[in-house]
């Protein structure tokens, strides 16, 4: 296969970059200390056309592919993981089954919206008791006259605070298999609750959710018959991975460079220390490390985009990409040595904000699982 760029991928990759040079970085260190989601430029970016990039354009977006994506997605990240947090969220899992399953008045009403950075969309999978244990999720939905009722708890909702609209998992119809529903914001019984703390993506709120006797209407149940919520979410499961990885592409490229450019400016015993082989050994293999999972992610996104077998590889490439940036923020905090230790190096923010990707789309001991059972098939 040949990974070389298209001239349009190209384009629209040096795009992103000249933004994020000119509008991210500068401000990364602000968009988290303020702990507040960034609005003003999510509507930058909704305006560089990224949430419709992967969408058709008969539903309002670019109809390009998940590799082109990706490239944009690598280069926010690499300004700020905050910013890539919310993009990716609002590109894919905040709008991807409206897009997917929704009647002509969601579309219209919250959809396109959703594409311009004017709603915002988030997933409400995760529970108290179910992360990865999807048999474990047990938010219900009970038919009534009209709609159903939706009684539950869900954690770790991703822009939860800030949402107008949330995409539900819960067990309907007599076999309680998952079914998915739009709840919007304003629906009686909808409580946003405590806001969680995280060491990293501080710009990102996250929150529990729960719902006591919210009705919902027949026409926001998304799914088009009772209990294929599953069947859609594994679908779209490989391709959260491969995003996860180009975010991990990102921070990386961040740390990778922020050493680089320290190890030569910074003298120790009259020379750079980009001179002393325990230094030079550790960029290396950062260096190493970085392309190694540039083109496993790329791969993966190709095996995507053309239709091959991509549920191994999109393991394989989100395992290795963000274990491989934990290893190269680490490494990099190393060659900074008590800078690297400092709030005022951008270092420790990478190093912090690694952790978002080993946890999204499932943990390493999860995709280790998930390869294995795809090798032994």
């Amino acid at each position: 296969m040949d990974f070389a760029l298209t001239s349009e991928q190209q384009q629209i990759r040096d795009t992103f970059a000249r933004f994020v040079d000119a509008e991210v970085a500068p401000r990364a260190a602000a968009i988290d200390d303020a702990h507040a989601y960034p609005r003003e430029l999510v509507r930058k970016l909704a305006d560089l056309g990224f949430f419709g990039m992967r969408y058709p354009e008969d539903a309002g977006g670019l109809g390009l592919d998940l590799s082109t994506f990706c490239l944009a997605l690598a280069e926010i990240a690499r300004g700020s993981m905050s910013l890539a947090g919310c993009a990716a969220m609002q590109a894919l899992m905040g709008t991807k089954f409206l897009q997917l399953l929704g009647n002509a008045d969601i579309l219209g009403r919250l959809f396109k919206p959703a594409l311009a950075g004017e709603k915002i969309g988030a997933i409400c999978m995760t529970e108290p008791n179910a992360g990865s244990d999807l048999d474990g999720i047990a938010t219900t939905a009970r038919k009534v006259d009209g709609g159903y009722v939706l009684d539950g708890q869900k954690t770790w909702v991703t822009a939860a605070p800030v949402a107008d609209f949330f995409t539900v998992f819960a067990r309907a119809g007599e076999a309680r298999k998952l079914t998915i529903f739009l709840v919007e914001r304003d629906f009686p019984g909808v409580t946003v609750g405590r806001a969680i703390e995280k060491m990293g993506v501080w710009a990102l709120p996250t929150s529990e959710l729960a719902f006591a006797d919210c009705f919902v209407p027949d026409s926001h149940r998304l799914s088009r018959v009772e209990g294929d919520g599953e069947e859609h979410l594994k679908k779209t499961l490989a391709e959260i991975r491969i995003i996860t990885g180009a975010m991990a592409l990102g921070v990386s490229r961040a740390a990778l460079d922020e050493a680089t450019r320290y190890a030569g400016e910074r003298q120790q015993f009259g020379k750079p220390i980009n001179r002393f082989q325990a230094i030079q050994s550790k960029l290396a293999e950062m260096a190493t490390d970085h392309e190694a999972a540039v083109h496993m992610v790329r791969y993966a996104a190709w095996c995507r985009d053309t239709g091959a077998p991509h549920h191994k590889e999109a393991a394989m490439a989100k395992l290795f990409a963000t274990e491989a940036a934990a290893r190269i923020c680490d490494q990099a905090a190393r060659v900074l040595a008590s800078y690297g230790y400092a709030m005022e190096f951008p270092v420790q923010r990478y190093l912090r904000d690694v952790r978002f990707t080993l946890i999204g789309g499932g943990t390493s001991e999860i995709l280790k699982l998930i390869i294995a059972k795809e090798l032994t098939r």
